[in-house]
């Protein structure tokens, strides 16, 4: 059972149809990065002011300590949201308390083909995997769980993202799998 209802995450309903794309020149796309994990607040702000725009959620399950099962909505894209419409609805935007920044997209028709596209694949309900940039061979950091604070090298083994920790005197390691939530890219 999820711990809360699924959320509203594209409005309105018909955003991205190619249809509703023909609408005047004054209408542009903005990818809007929020400030920390505002991204489901912001997307209930702009709803609320009737505002254009897609944010989209996926089903996250998670065990407790317990052995309970879980189920939450989380963003595909955290930290980010895309918002259709004017300068003006885009200076809206920035009175939520939400924003870090916004990113004007360069070629709306293919931002909204891109994410017609994810829209099918989270309707479709098949197992979603987000990926990252991270690249093999990127030193990364771990975030989150019980191994928080180890750093180590991403490499690829078998198709799935693993981190290595070396001991180089020996030249010698070990790897565990990973996935992209327990991760921070070092810089």
């Amino acid at each position: 059972m999820p711990i809360l209802p699924r959320e509203t995450d594209l409005y309105p309903q018909d955003l991205l149809d190619p249809p509703s794309q023909s609408g005047g020149s004054s209408t542009c796309w903005w990818a809007i990065y929020t400030r920390s994990r505002r991204e489901k607040e912001l997307a209930r702000w702009l709803h609320a002011e009737e505002l254009s725009f897609y944010a989209p959620l996926i089903g996250r399950r998670s065990e407790s300590a317990s052995g309970r099962v879980r189920q939450s909505f989380v963003p595909l894209f955290p930290g980010y949201l895309f918002l259709s419409g004017d300068d003006e609805d885009r200076s809206k935007a920035w009175r939520s308390n939400c924003v870090s920044r916004t990113i004007p997209v360069l070629d709306g028709n293919q931002l909204v083909r891109e994410l017609s596209q994810v829209k099918r694949l989270i309707d479709s309900d098949v197992p979603l995997t987000p990926e990252s940039k991270l690249e093999p061979g990127q030193r990364i950091r771990i975030s989150h769980g019980s191994l928080s604070g180890v750093e180590g090298t991403i490499i690829q083994r078998r198709g799935e993202s693993r981190l290595i920790i070396s001991v180089d005197f020996l030249q010698r390691g070990a790897s565990i799998r990973l996935e992209d939530y327990q991760i921070k890219p070092l810089v």
